[in-house]
């Protein structure tokens, strides 16, 4: 199996040029709202913390393959049946089952590592290892802010949001929309929000697998962007998907269909089964994580079968319930256990893993974010590859918050500043300052600490540290009201990423054929 320290990449990497002229956003030339840091690929040094004993891993394996073995899952996907019977499995209707030999030497074939090139090289990411990247929220109906408060999301939001994602260096993705744009019908939707992500970020995306039109536009708009032939997208991950079973034990028509599309095209898909225990899963939290593995191994297994050795991941969305409403709960210790246990089979498998950074908060307050720091942990401690909703979730998913945007981004800043490797060398002991000062000195006018006092420390951009009185006398201005200003000069200040404009006349011109033929069909 793999090692999960394996693959580590340089913490403090200098800046490179891109290939656009050196242009990279405002966000790598540091703006003038904040001083953030550089962006970079962030190598997680903590080993994961493992609450299941070996014997347990070898129990959830066993458990998990009897689920494929005995149980078997429902697959609502005619062609994926028909693929994976003609490769050993057993299919009854919609009903498949595998042994676990036949798991075990698809699963073998998943590199443990893999990268996903966008249009800008230099925004490159390596997944797997023991690197961590984060992507903005994604796919809630609502939106919300200190001055207006909850409402439909636009495609006024949506762009805010999308700016706010290329803005942060924090933020490694464009996942999913970070909110729904309403505002435009679905059936050209995809269309719209493609091309506003392609031209106003220039990181990784991805493609709901919401059916055939949806992934194959999507696809089609990122070859374009990236001005790659067909065989140059092809021949290494660009994007990716990410589905979703629908538990317990089935994976729907779209989403496989979406899996298939891009197996077949060599895009990754991250497989993120969502267990919630006690309602669609066993209430023990690793019956709930068991079930899990099952449903999420079962599609990898799919995509192996497509084309041997395309690049995949599995996800973990387990948590519970409340079981006094049965309103879904986040940022529990429950899902920390669940994504951690999870982490562990993911290295067993040697697959690379990805979580969530959720809360069930209804606003931006306490309650928020110690529920995202809860869930955060989690990613950090399960030795989490890429993190998904790491900015800007709320209400268990269904509104995007442009004030925990500001505050997810000022936690994820600092676990970046975390992680970065503690030099032990004669500077750095000190001795000499040391005997400098002796017991009768202090420390702030030699010329060790004034060597190193701008860079010694983390510095937030958006924390108050002063005392009371100074915060009292400038207004008293809570946290999500400092973030409620700053949002808003993030996006006075916003500069699009540079893009070749032969390349942005084609998606232009795209976009108009697609939707004169009338974009992906819908049921209204």
């Amino acid at each position: 199996m793999s090692d999960p320290g394996a693959l580590k990449t340089d913490p403090s990497p200098k800046v490179r040029r891109g290939r656009s002229g050196g242009r990279l956003g405002n966000a790598r030339r540091g703006g003038t709202v904040i001083k953030q840091d550089e962006w970079r690929i962030p190598y997680n040094p903590d080993r994961p913390t493992e609450p299941v004993d070996q014997e347990g891993v070898e129990k959830i394996h066993d458990t998990a393959m009897r689920i494929l073995e005995e149980i078997g899952i429902e697959f609502l996907n005619d062609e994926a049946t028909a693929i994976l019977k003609a490769n050993g499995a057993t299919v009854s209707g919609t009903n498949v089952r595998m042994d676990r030999a036949m798991v075990m030497e698809k699963i073998a074939l998943v590199p443990s590592v893999f990268s996903l090139t966008p249009r800008n090289p230099d925004r490159k990411l390596t997944i797997g290892g023991s690197n961590i990247v984060f992507g903005n929220v994604s796919s809630p109906p609502n939106c919300s802010d200190l001055d207006t408060g909850r409402r439909t999301g636009t495609f006024e939001d949506y762009k805010n949001f999308i700016k706010l994602t290329q803005y942060f260096n924090c933020i490694h993705f464009a996942g999913g929309y970070p909110v729904e744009p309403m505002d435009i019908h679905p059936s050209v939707r995809h269309l719209d929000c493609l091309y506003e992500k392609l031209t106003l970020t220039d990181k990784v995306v991805h493609a709901y697998s919401l059916g055939k039109e949806r992934v194959e536009d999507v696809v089609e708009m990122t070859r374009i962007a990236g001005g790659l032939t067909h065989e140059e997208f092809d021949a290494t991950p660009r994007m990716y998907t990410n589905i979703n079973s629908t538990s317990p034990l089935k994976h729907d028509q779209p989403m496989l269909d979406g899996l298939m599309r891009l197996a077949r095209r060599g895009q990754p898909t991250i497989v993120t089964p969502f267990t919630l225990a006690g309602a669609m899963a066993p209430v023990t939290m690793v019956g709930a994580v068991t079930q899990s593995l099952a449903e999420g191994l079962a599609a990898i297994v799919l995509a192996q079968c497509i084309k041997p050795g395309v690049a995949a991941a599995i996800g973990t969305f387990t948590s519970n319930v409340d079981m006094k409403t049965g309103a879904p709960a986040f940022g529990t210790p429950d899902y920390v256990r669940a994504t951690q246990i999870t982490g562990q089979m993911a290295r067993y498998y040697g697959l690379p893993m990805r979580s969530s950074g959720v809360c069930a908060a209804n606003v931006p307050d306490g309650q928020s974010m110690w529920e995202y720091m809860f869930s955060m942990w989690a990613s950090i401690t399960s030795g989490t590859n890429v993190v998904y909703h790491a900015a800007g979730w709320l209400e268990g998913g269904l509104c995007a918050s442009y004030e925990k945007f500001i505050m997810d981004c000022e936690v994820l800043q600092a676990f970046q500043s975390y992680f970065q490797p503690m030099e032990v060398n004669d500077e750095t002991l000190g001795l000499e300052a040391i005997r400098e000062v002796g017991s009768d000195g202090h420390f702030f006018g030699i010329q060790h600490t004034q060597d190193r006092y701008e860079t010694a420390f983390h510095a937030p951009f958006l924390s108050d540290w002063s005392n009371f009185e100074n915060w009292r006398d400038r207004g008293s201005v809570w946290t999500a009201q400092r973030a409620n200003t700053m949002w808003k000069q993030i996006l006075q200040e916003f500069e699009p990423p540079p893009m070749d404009e032969s390349i942005k006349e084609e998606l232009e011109a795209f976009v108009a054929k697609r939707k004169e033929e009338g974009g992906a069909p819908t049921d209204f």
